[in-house]
């Protein structure tokens, strides 16, 4: 496989478009009033008789003391009093906040009954403005496959925090070695994230088209690419720098390949025939019923077989990249 690549500098913020839980312990409640008073004062009044309380003349006007329940309803009138949060979105620690594109979710610590994390706001501007009750919260943003999760504290007074994705982009294409060009409705790719094996890997993005964008983390990614429905496949791994777009071409050994069944070399197809192409080693490839079925092979030998009624014909062909071939299997010859 031959591969054409590089990265190039850009500006991913105009060009394009599994959380962690983290529990933290409750705060402490206030203590009551009756906590802070000294221990001994508090065992006098509890033995004390009734008849032994001296209560004193009032020589003055007393000071009301709104007492505990008071106290406690301020308090949490302060904690629940929902406080103004700006949340901002970077794809660099240096760049820019991205003006669109950007999906925010706020999540608060504590779990549900599945043990998800409770979503307290969402927000799909690029600069999202929430109102969320003081606490700690959990806020996950995410910018096309690009995304990134962070903390988040909230108190009394105007809030703000701006999260760095650090991602970049990619655009992948194809071509059949040789610079041949291969039709974009024959085109297809998928990534995933890096690692030695299937079993390794994640799906991050499935069915590309040539040249589409991407935004993703920055990091390494392992990229196939699909040239038609059956043996034309290529691999390679890529990396994505943040703030850049790594733009790539992936090169098939394969061909374009049509069928049609003649008395002649030269003649016209004949209708209705059953076609089966099986690789050197017996493995069926392709089936296919009509007068001139096509389909894309991969470098090799192969054998097709053309049934007409009773009849069987075959044909050994090899398949070498390049522009598309058609292969005849003459009724005169078989």
């Amino acid at each position: 496989m031959k591969l054409r690549y590089w990265i190039g500098i850009l500006g991913i913020a105009a060009m394009l478009a599994p959380m962690l839980a983290i529990a933290e312990d409750p705060p402490v409640p206030l203590p009551r009033r009756a906590d802070r008073m000294p221990q001994q004062a508090v065992e006098q009044l509890a033995n004390a008789p009734a008849a032994e309380v001296a209560i004193p003349e009032a020589t003055e006007t007393p000071v009301v003391d709104p007492g505990p329940a008071a106290a406690a309803a301020e308090a949490v009138a302060v904690n629940t009093t929902p406080q103004p949060v700006t949340l901002m979105a970077k794809i660099t620690e240096d760049g820019n906040s991205l003006p669109d594109g950007v999906t925010w979710r706020v999540f608060e610590t504590r779990t549900d009954a599945s043990g998800d994390l409770v979503l307290a706001q969402k927000s799909d501007d690029a600069t999202a403005h929430l109102e969320l009750p003081p606490g700690s919260y959990v806020v996950h943003v995410a910018y096309g496959r690009a995304q990134t999760t962070d903390t988040l504290t909230v108190a009394e007074g105007e809030n703000s925090k701006s999260l760095i994705l650090d991602a970049g982009a990619m655009r992948l294409n194809a071509a059949v070695t040789g610079d041949v060009a291969i039709p974009i409705n024959l085109l297809r790719f998928d990534i995933y994230t890096s690692g030695s094996t299937e079993a390794d890997r994640t799906l991050v993005a499935q069915n590309l088209s040539p040249n589409d964008i991407v935004t993703l983390n920055a990091g390494t990614y392992h990229i196939v690419s699909y040239f038609g429905d059956v043996n034309a496949v290529v691999r390679a791994d890529l990396r994505v720098e943040p703030g850049q777009l790594t733009d790539a071409t992936l090169y098939h050994r394969a061909a374009q390949i049509s069928f049609k069944l003649v008395s002649e070399a030269g003649g016209e197809a004949i209708a209705d025939i059953d076609w089966t192409v099986k690789t050197a080693d017996g493995q069926t490839v392709f089936s296919n019923i009509g007068a001139f079925p096509s389909t894309v092979l991969g470098e090799g030998d192969y054998l097709v077989f053309a049934k007409r009624g009773d009849q069987v014909y075959n044909r050994e062909f090899q398949v070498q990249p390049g522009a598309a071939k058609e292969i005849e299997v003459l009724t005169a010859v078989y």
